[in-house]
């Protein structure tokens, strides 16, 4: 089994730079497409970014497309998100997810692992 565990979050200003990342602990840990969601007050949880484990394929929703980056360091076992030129819409609470059978998948509940989410929140 596999758990997950996000850091990185904080207040940022627009237009800011934050990486989050994600430790894994398991053996499994390489085996696993990673995702990175996030849940804004009163919204539903969203899709970021996923990223496949066998070649590192990397899948974006359009919001972000060319200022979020993710990536994976498999002998660190870690995840990362790396979000520039933040936006206040970008504000939320950003979770790490593994196990999802396709890295592009952007529903929640197709992702059976999680972590307890970090903050970010990014003044106007």
């Amino acid at each position: 089994q596999v758990q997950l565990v996000e850091s990185g979050g904080g207040l940022v200003q627009a237009g800011g730079s934050v990486r989050l990342s994600c430790e894994a602990s398991g053996r499994t840990f390489n085996s696993h497409n990673m995702g990175w969601f996030r849940q804004a007050p009163g919204k539903e949880r969203e899709f970021v970014a996923g990223i496949r484990w066998s070649d590192g394929a990397t899948y974006y929703t359009d919001s972000v497309k060319g200022r979020f980056t993710i990536s994976r360091d498999n002998d660190k076992n870690t995840v990362y998100l790396q979000m520039n030129t933040l936006e206040p819409e970008d504000t939320a609470n950003y979770y790490c997810a593994a196990g999802g059978i396709h890295y592009g998948i952007s529903r929640p509940s197709l992702w059976p692992l999680w972590g307890q989410g970090t903050q970010v929140t990014v003044s106007s």
